[in-house]
C-alpha cells in the first residue's frame, strides 16, 4: 500500500484506501470493485490491497478471470470442479482481474454465480475491470443469472472508479 502513487490524477481517495488498508473490509465480507481506464492501476492497486492483506495472515489468491473460467471449464471434464470451487470458496480474499474482458457464456456465469453465491458473506471478493459497473450486465449470456450474480459482487461492495491515462504511456515516455 506504501507504494501507491497519488500524484497522477486517477480519482484516488487516500481516506478510502487508508480505510480498506485497515482490512476491516474483509473481516466484515465485503468485496472491493476497481474500475478504469487501461493502465490506470486497477491491478496493481488489487494487488497492493491483497498484500496487505496477507501481511495481515489472510488467504489470498490472484486470478485472471477468463483464465480462472478456462480452469473450471477443464475441471467440470475432467472431476476436479468440486474440488477447486472448494479452495476457491475457502480463500479470505479472492481477486477476480480483468473482468468484463470477454462475452460470458451461460455455463462460464453458472461458475461465477456458484462461486460469488458460495462466498457471499463469508468470504471477500476483489474485482478489476475496464468496463464501469453499469456495462457488466450487457456483457453476459443470460440476464436472470446476471442479475443473481452482480448482486452477490456488487451490492456489498467498496467501489474505487479510476480515470486519467495508462501510467504505462508515462513511463514508457524517455525523460528528457
Amino acid at each position: 500500500m506504501e507504494e501507491i502513487d497519488y500524484r497522477a490524477p486517477r480519482g484516488l481517495d487516500p481516506q478510502q484506501l487508508l480505510q480498506l488498508a485497515s482490512c476491516d473490509w474483509i473481516r466484515r465480507h465485503l468485496n472491493v470493485i476497481i474500475t478504469g481506464p487501461t493502465g490506470t492501476g486497477k491491478s496493481f492497486l488489487a494487488c497492493a490491497l491483497a498484500h496487505k492483506a496477507c501481511l495481515e495472515g489472510y488467504r489470498v489468491r490472484y486470478h485472471q478471470l477468463s483464465r480462472l473460467l478456462e480452469e473450471l471449464s477443464v475441471a467440470r471434464a475432467d472431476g476436479r470442479y468440486l474440488k477447486i470451487l472448494n479452495t476457491l470458496r475457502n480463500l479470505d480474499v479472492l481477486i477476480l482481474d480483468d473482468w468484463g474482458l470477454i462475452q460470458l457464456s451461460q455455463t462460464q456465469q453458472e461458475d461465477l454465480f456458484q462461486l460469488l453465491d458460495d462466498r457471499i458473506q463469508k468470504r471477500s471478493t476483489i474485482a478489476t475491470s475496464q468496463l464501469p459497473v453499469e456495462h457488466w450486465h450487457q456483457n453476459m449470456a443470460n440476464p436472470t443469472i446476471a442479475d443473481a450474480l452482480l448482486d452477490r459482487l456488487v451490492q456489498p461492495a467498496y467501489r474505487i472508479e479510476l480515470k486519467g491515462d495508462s501510467l504505462r504511456k508515462q513511463l514508457a515516455q524517455p525523460s528528457s
